[in-house]
C-alpha cells in the first residue's frame, strides 16, 4: 500500500493535501479504493456548501457497495474533480488507478486549519490499516 508522507489521513480513509494556504484537495486512500474495488460512480452534490469536519460531502459507488465520503476538516467545497464528474470526463476508475493524483475527488477551502493537527500522518494511518 502507498501512503504519501505529504498527506494527512482520517480514520474513515480520506486523505487531504494542502496545496496553497487554506486550499486543499481531498480524496480516498489507496487502502479504501482497494477495499471498494473498481469504482463505477462518484457523486458530489455539495459544491459551494460549507461543511463541518466529518460531515458527508459525497459518495462513491463500487460494484457491490456504496460508501459515504467524509470531510477531513471543515471547509467550503469549491470543486468536484471534472474528470470524475458524469457530466464531464466521467472516469471514476481514476480513483482506483491514481488515488493520490488524478483521482482526487474535491477541492476545498479550509475554514479551520487547526483541524489538520487532529489528522493522522502516513505512519499512523499505515499502522491503522495494516
Amino acid at each position: 500500500m502507498n501512503f504519501p508522507a505529504d498527506l494527512k489521513y482520517t480514520k474513515e480513509h480520506e486523505w487531504i493535501r494542502v496545496i496553497e494556504g487554506n486550499i486543499a484537495y481531498v480524496g480516498i486512500t489507496d487502502f479504501a479504493q482497494s477495499e471498494l474495488d473498481e469504482l463505477v460512480y462518484v457523486e458530489v452534490e455539495t459544491i459551494g456548501e460549507t461543511l463541518a469536519k466529518d460531515e458527508v460531502f459525497g459518495t462513491v459507488e463500487a460494484v457491490k457497495t456504496t460508501s459515504d465520503l467524509f470531510m477531513p476538516v471543515s471547509g467550503k467545497v469549491l470543486e468536484f474533480n471534472p474528470r470524475l464528474d458524469e457530466s464531464d470526463g466521467d472516469d471514476p476508475t481514476l480513483v482506483n488507478a491514481d488515488p493520490y493524483g488524478d483521482g482526487w475527488i474535491i477541492k476545498i477551502e479550509m475554514t479551520d486549519l487547526t483541524e489538520l493537527e487532529e489528522l493522522m500522518d502516513a505512519e499512523a494511518y499505515s499502522n491503522l490499516v495494516e
